[in-house]
């Protein structure tokens, strides 16, 4: 797992009603996979696309009535780094895992439900992408798997009539 060095952290906190802020708040974190370090305070490995989206929230906090800060942040110690690191890949990884299963119930459809089935979890892929900071080897699994659904497909059509 490579190093990241340097981390952007979002310390919040929001009243507890209304609770649509904060739900609608942790659920755009989720979506980030933001690294959960304590109740209220959150990472990511720091980079301008990953700062703005906190900020982005952070901004969101304040118009709620909360309070919010943004740190640029570096571990005291290597392996505090490395336990962030590992807890983001195994949940990028339980989620990649999830998409395998269900493209390998899926490769017992039709043409058509095997079609549109990858064709959705492509898209979901592409989602659990764009949190994945430390792609685990689950990714390539699930990526092989998803392809697989359109294979049969794909050979039929190469076979002369």
């Amino acid at each position: 797992m490579a190093d990241v060095g340097r981390w952007v952290l979002l310390s919040y906190r929001l009243p507890r009603e209304p609770s649509t802020p904060r739900i609608t708040v942790w659920r755009k974190l989720k979506r980030l996979g933001v690294a959960l370090i304590s109740d209220g305070l959150v990472a990511l490995p720091a980079d301008a696309r990953t700062r703005e989206q906190l900020e982005w929230i952070a901004d969101e906090v304040v118009e709620a009535g909360g309070n919010a800060a943004i740190w640029i942040a570096e571990p005291g110690a290597v392996a505090t780094e490395r336990d962030l690191a590992k807890a983001m890949a195994k949940s990028r990884a339980n989620e990649y895992t999830k998409v395998t299963a269900e493209a390998l119930e899926g490769s017992g459809l039709g043409d058509l439900a095997r079609m549109s089935l990858a064709r959705r979890l492509r898209a979901e892929l592409r989602r659990i992408y764009r949190r994945d900071y430390f792609p685990p080897n689950e990714r390539d699994q699930a990526m092989a798997a998803v392809e697989a659904l359109v294979a049969p497909a794909m050979s039929q059509r190469e076979q002369p009539s």
